[in-house]
């Protein structure tokens, strides 16, 4: 791991601010309480939470069980059929996947996208948490993809808050961005996540990619997703100031900013990502929640449940 920088604000963020978002939670919500139909009520299938289930016990075979449940090795040493009990899971596998790569370590409004992404991450692990659920997730795209496993656990929440505080950290202008990140994260995903579980995805809204939507729409058929793809004011228009340059590594640009076809080319470019994630939400039918780094992040969590927007599930 590359040594960390002093925090700045809205510019890095440490594992005390991401603990703190826990008291954020009361401030809204996000899952429905048992025997109440919350906002994002339509992630969850039953009143159990989860469409699982987990091994139970053992016991004797008894006429109508299914054959398929017969505990094999149990009847061989017994000499005496038995069969595998199972009950519903009452806790759902919530997989949080975070993106935190060099595109995301920029912002022009209150804060970078890396922060705000890893502020929603925080907000819906403990919110998850407070909820009974169990907690998991993976933090890609600078570096080698960390997988925390879906746990009940406060602890289980922590470890993957503190590599993502590391990772954030981290970051800076030439950072290396893994090539497509966000498709091997979900291919990864995809290998780990049961039947039932809730996968929420928070990256930059340039990352989707034609192996990134592949993956989601194969993941969506047996897991409830929430896309929150996140993205600055200036990666949607470009303001006219003359002109600009830009450099990474050894690379640089140099742009007209006061040539109008190229800000309206610019916009266009914006406008047709945009149209692509609602365009994948409503095809999925899954829940979509774009974040910008203008605004607070419970100011828009709220307007995303208040207001009915195309790919949101009610």
């Amino acid at each position: 791991m590359p040594a960390t920088h002093s925090l700045e604000p809205g510019i890095r963020i440490g594992l005390a601010e991401l603990i703190d978002m826990r008291h954020r939670v009361r401030e809204i919500q996000l899952f429905a309480r048992p025997g109440q139909r919350g906002p994002l009520v339509g992630l969850h299938h039953s009143k159990l939470r989860g469409r699982g289930v987990d091994f139970d016990q053992v016991r004797v075979y008894q006429a109508g069980d299914d054959v398929r449940n017969i505990d094999w090795r149990v009847t061989a040493r017994t000499q005496e059929p038995h069969t595998k009990l199972f009950h519903e899971e009452r806790e759902r596998p919530i997989f949080i996947l975070i993106e935190q790569s060099q595109r995301l370590f920029f912002g022009s409004g209150l804060m970078f996208k890396s922060v705000l992404a890893a502020q929603a991450a925080a907000l819906f692990g403990w919110a998850a948490l407070e909820h009974n659920d169990r907690i998991g997730g993976l933090v890609f795209g600078a570096s080698e993809p960390h997988e925390i496993k879906p746990r009940r656990s406060k602890q289980s929440l922590l470890q993957l808050l503190n590599r993502l505080a590391r990772i954030n950290q981290a970051l800076h202008s030439d950072s290396a961005s893994g090539t497509d990140s966000l498709g091997l994260a979900l291919r990864r995903a995809r290998e780990v996540l049961r039947p039932g579980s809730l996968a929420i995805i928070i990256c930059d809204e340039r990352a989707l990619s034609a192996q990134a939507e592949q993956h989601l729409s194969m993941l969506s058929r047996h897991c409830d997703l929430l896309l929150l793809p996140v993205a600055d004011p200036l990666d949607h228009a470009l303001p006219a100031a003359g002109l600009l340059r830009f450099a990474q590594g050894d690379e640089q640009l140099e742009l007209d900013t006061l040539d109008l076809g190229l800000r309206q080319a610019y916009h266009q470019q914006a406008e047709a990502r945009i149209e692509r994630w609602e365009v994948l939400a409503q095809k999925l039918r899954v829940v979509l929640m774009p974040l910008n780094t203008q605004r607070e992040l419970i100011e828009q969590l709220r307007e995303h449940l208040s207001e009915q927007r195309p790919g949101i599930v009610r």
